[in-house]
């Protein structure tokens, strides 16, 4: 797994794609192992997670070179590949803790999916977004289909991905495709500043926040707000709500267990 390393430190873990000389294009192979590094940080006592690219870039996408494919390849063999990119498009989004993408150059095709299943994406000034897929005889995968008109509105996700074209730094902040643009060199600081900030708050009450967020566009109002009851009562029984109480009347930050 060289060209998809971990890097952890105080609860964050950095997950950046090392594959700089092909502006990180995920390989044929390589989508099993991107949804286990999902599944690994969801299991581990990490808190929050950073998806990165090295070299400048975020992600290209799927790496097409690497895919070999034939004049028209087989209905069932491609379906048999797309399982495995849902596999990792479904593991990430199924991650109960924060997800940060740090955007710095291009995010493309499943790559700019891949930034936008992040909880929140953090682009620096060259960052340039596209769901270009149509521009190579494609149709939008990664859950973009799901993810874009969500963030964009229908008719503006329609429009880039009918179109393939690049949306540059700050029409993407414009867009809401971005929560914040900075410059490069600001980039990796403030993610951290951001995702430091996500450590503050208790692991469960997270959990379940994220859930409900997630759910909202499919909920109605009675659905939510029974949900938000159900996982209230939850939270009620678990030690960090008592530890969230006392650091509050103690006046001290709280230190959180996860139960």
């Amino acid at each position: 797994m060289s060209w998809l390393r971990t890097e952890t430190a105080d609860g964050i873990r950095w997950l950046p794609i090392d594959r700089p000389d092909r502006k990180n294009a995920i390989p044929a192979d390589g989508w099993p192992l991107l949804a286990e590094a999902f599944i690994d940080f969801e299991v581990s006592p990490d808190r929050v997670l950073v998806v990165t690219g090295a070299g400048g870039d975020f992600c290209a996408g799927a790496d097409l070179d690497s895919e070999r494919f034939s004049d028209r390849a087989a209905v069932s063999d491609t379906h048999r590949r797309m399982k495995l990119v849902e596999r990792a498009a479904t593991a990430l989004h199924r991650l109960s803790k924060p997800t940060i993408a740090a955007v710095d150059g291009v995010a493309v095709g499943a790559g700019m999916n891949l930034a936008l299943g992040c909880d929140m994406v953090i682009g620096s000034d060259r960052a340039r977004f596209s769901e270009i897929f149509v521009r190579r005889g494609l149709t939008v995968d990664f859950g973009g289909t799901w993810l874009l008109p969500r963030i964009v509105g229908l008719q503006r996700a329609k429009e880039l991905a009918l179109s393939g074209r690049i949306v540059d730094a700050a029409e993407a902040a414009r867009l809401g495709i971005v929560m914040e643009v900075v410059p490069v060199d600001q980039l990796d600081d403030r993610v951290t500043e951001i995702a430091q900030s996500f450590l503050a708050g208790a692991p469960i009450g997270q959990m379940f926040a994220k859930q409900g967020l997630n759910a909202a566009f499919e909920s109605s109002f009675s659905e939510a707000i029974t949900w938000e009851g159900q996982s209230q009562s939850i939270v009620f029984g678990t030690e960090d709500m008592v530890e969230g109480v006392t650091a509050f009347l103690e006046k001290r930050q709280p230190r959180w267990k996860g139960r």
